[in-house]
This record gives structure tokens, C-alpha cells and sequence, in this order.
């Protein structure tokens, strides 16, 4: 699956007296036919893409599906495959921010809502980037809640990957052959001494929590500690072990340049750059999950030379062809996004409205060189990967075949085998 996105994050900033909204900066709510030309344009037929949920959830089981119900209808007219992300780093008004402990439910019950009014959408991303939402909004204090210690962290934490959880619950309800793509930051923090190999170590424990809690993954013993003694309680810990939906996911992870740290002794981190790569850390993420991968997220500015996202595109790639080859299951790969981004350069904590010239397209709907070169690399590789194993092929139904007799066994198919899932799982949680 070669893919691409339409960036909607939501955070909100300024002690929430500021709301971030990527679409609307980004001229998409004005361009998004154009946007979708563009995709079509660049040979691409799977799109991360998602309706604003500040806007479409207006309140607890109240929804405004006006705008979803133009572009998604487009989308499907065309026949590209939505990767439905609902949502991206931040919640409408009423819920406030991740410390809400309601949020988790209404969440599902709008993720059951969206299900229902699109049957024929099959992939999801509930939540993006669990850990980075949680950490920039609750850990850093950039976004959101803006907390800054370890509470509001797992609270924010909890929170999320049970919305995430329960979303996925619900959307099996009404499709049961959804395929839902994690995509969550790959990251590596490395001691730039010996006295911080103790804290880079806990930061290297603490980049799986996101995941662990998803799958239903034991964390290690310190990171049990951790989360008991910042207010996880057992019988929330347990709902993560007991509700594992780990065998309907794909393993999507992202990676940029800033994903590995440098830890000093006292615990701070900065960014170091390219060290390990995507094909070292994809690894240790793959050994730990054994699930199908999937890179959803990669970008670098284009610089004074004019190449250096291409040069960064081609290395992505070749990393992707390298962990493939090494053995790990690679079912993707993702530019992201479709056009330049605003004020990603201060990773949205200020409204600057400075252009971020990562895309593929400039905000002029303009073709940028990587726009280029990921187009040629999706004409030189779409027909040759899928040759090298018919297994790796994900069962997606296009959108124009949902209705046909093929998908509808698919779907029959999956509801029973949900059913037998859903009957071993009540039996034994009462055995």
C-alpha cells in the first residue's frame, strides 16, 4: 500500500484560547476536491484522511456529519481507500482535553456512529499517535491540558488508548473485517553518558507504553510500578491485558528525523538526528508486537538545495525494503502529507502560520521534487512488491466492490469468526 495524508490535527494551544486546525490552514476545507485530484493524480489509492472531530462530534452523541457526508461520498466516487483517522490530537470544546475521563466512551460512541453512516469504510486509525498526543499534551505541556508531570501523563495515557480500544470495539460491531492501522511514533533515546544509560533506559521502557496498553502486551515491572504510582489503577491496567484486539491490527509506524534523543544524566532530551534509523528501531518494535507493519508517517523539509526531501524519501525507502527483506512482514509505506503543512516547525505551539514545506504539493497545489520522485517510485515498485508474496496482501475491499458477493462473504466471514472471538473471550474471563 503506497499512501499519503490530509494532516488534521486538532490541538488546542494558548491555554486552550487557541484552537489548531490543520485543514483550515492548510486551504483544504476550500481545495478538497483538488486535494483528491491530487491523490488520483499521484498514482495513490490509500489515503490517511479523517473528518475534523472538534466539528463532527458536537456533543455527546450529537454529530454533524455535513461535511463528512460530501467528502466521503467523493472518496468513494473515486475509488480511493480511506484510512479513516477520527481522531488527531485534540477534542472538540465540550470534552475539554485527554485528563476527561468521559472521554473514552463518547469517543466510541462516535466511532460506532461513523462506522454505521459509512459501512463501506473498512480501515481505521481511531487515534493518532497515542504516545506524542499524550506526551505533547500532558508530559511537555504544549497542547491541550498542557500538563506537565507524570499524572496528568498516564491519565492522558489511559485515556487515550482506552478511547482507542473502545472505538475499535465498536466499529468490529458493524464491520467485522475493519483493519485497523496503529499509527504511533517509533522512537530511541540514547545515554550520552554513562550516567544517563539509567534514564535513557526509562525512557526506552516508557516508548512502548502506548502500544502495550493497545495490545494487550505486559508492560515490564517498572513500568507497572510507574503507572500504578501515577494513577492507573489495577482493575484499568487489566481492561488493556483483557480486551485485545491486537490480531485485527497492523503495526503502522512513523519516523522522522527527530524520533531519536539523546538523554543526559539528568533525565533531558534532545533530538539526535538520524542514528539507528527506521530499519533498526522498526525491528525492535516488530520483535515486540510480531504484528504486520505498516510505515505511516515520514517527511522532511525541503531545504536551499532543493533535494533533500527526495534524499530522505529514497533512504525511507530503503529502509522499508531493507526490514522487508530482513523478514519483518511490511505491508506500506506513507508520505505524509499530500500538501505542506503550517507551523509544524514549532510542532504547532505557535500560530505562526509559517508554511512547513514538507508535502508533496506546496499550498499552491503546486508539485514539490518529492512530489515527483514518490510518484515515479510508485510507478517503478506498485507492480513488483505484491509479486514477492501473495501472502503479505491485506484484505482490503475498494470501496466500488462493497457491495459485491465477494466482500459480502468477507464481511460473513468475519462476523462469525467475531463471534467464536467474542464467545472464547467471555468464557474465559468467567471460567
Amino acid at each position: 500500500m503506497f499512501a499519503t495524508g490530509i494532516e488534521n490535527s486538532i490541538p488546542r494551544i494558548k491555554g486552550g484560547t487557541v484552537r489548531v486546525d490543520e485543514m483550515e490552514s492548510c486551504g483544504h476545507y476550500r481545495h478538497w476536491r483538488k486535494d483528491f485530484d491530487l491523490v488520483q493524480e499521484m498514482g495513490i489509492r490509500f489515503l490517511r484522511y479523517g473528518p475534523p472531530l472538534h466539528t463532527t462530534l458536537v456533543g455527546a452523541d450529537r454529530y454533524d456529519w455535513e461535511f463528512a457526508d460530501v467528502v466521503f461520498a467523493d472518496l468513494r466516487r473515486r475509488d480511493i481507500v480511506p484510512i479513516v483517522d477520527l481522531c488527531h490530537f485534540g477534542v472538540p470544546d465540550f470534552i475539554g482535553d485527554f485528563q476527561n475521563p468521559d472521554f473514552p466512551e463518547i469517543f466510541a460512541r462516535y466511532a460506532a456512529a461513523f462506522a454505521k453512516r459509512f459501512p463501506w469504510v473498512q480501515v481505521y486509525t481511531p487515534v493518532n499517535e497515542m504516545f506524542i498526543c499524550a506526551q505533547f499534551s500532558a508530559r511537555y505541556g504544549w497542547w491541550n491540558e498542557e500538563g506537565t508531570t507524570d499524572k496528568t501523563f498516564v491519565a492522558a495515557l489511559k485515556h487515550i488508548v482506552k478511547a482507542n480500544v473502545r472505538a475499535m470495539q465498536e466499529i468490529l460491531k458493524v464491520r467485522a473485517d475493519a483493519i485497523f492501522i496503529q499509527s504511533e511514533s517509533s522512537e530511541y533515546f540514547h545515554a550520552e553518558n554513562p550516567a544517563a544509560i539509567g534514564p535513557a533506559e526509562i525512557e526506552n521502557s516508557k516508548r512502548f507504553l502506548s502500544l502495550d496498553l493497545n495490545y494487550g502486551h505486559r508492560v515490564d515491572s517498572s513500568m507497572y510500578e510507574y503507572l500504578l504510582d501515577n494513577g492507573m489503577t489495577k482493575d484499568e491496567y487489566h481492561f488493556f491485558l483483557g480486551n485485545s484486539l491486537a490480531h485485527h491490527c497492523i503495526l503502522g509506524n512513523d519516523y522522522y528525523w527527530t524520533n531519536e534523543h539523546r538523554v543526559s544524566a539528568d533525565g533531558g532530551s534532545r533530538a539526535s538526528g538520524e542514528i539507528f534509523g527506521y530499519c533498526e528501531i522498526t525491528r525492535q518494535y516488530y520483535s515486540r508486537y510480531r504484528l504486520p507493519v505498516m510505515h505511516t508517517e515520514t517527511n522532511i523539509a525541503e531545504g536551499p538545495n532543493g533535494d533533500e526531501a527526495v534524499n530522505w524519501l529514497w533512504k525511507e525507502w530503503a529502509n522499508v525494503l531493507r526490514v522487508r527483506n530482513d523478514g519483518v512482514p511490511t505491508v506500506g509505506f506513507t508520505w505524509y502529507s499530500l500538501t505542506d503543512q503550517m507551523d509544524w516547525d514549532t510542532a504547532l505551539r505557535e500560530p505562526n502560520m509559517r508554511v512547513h514545506p514538507v508535502g508533496l504539493y506546496d499550498l499552491n497545489r503546486e508539485i514539490r521534487p518529492v512530489g515527483r520522485s514518490y510518484k515515479q517510485l510508485i510507478t517503478d515498485w506498485g507492480a513488483v512488491l505484491p509479486t514477492q508474496s501473495i501472502c503479505l496482501t491485506v484484505p482490503i475491499v475498494p470501496p466500488s466492490e462493497h457491495e459485491e458477493p465477494t466482500a459480502e462473504r468477507q464481511r460473513s466471514d468475519a462476523q462469525r469468526l467475531r463471534t467464536v472471538e467474542l464467545a472464547a473471550h467471555i468464557g474465559g474471563v468467567t471460567g
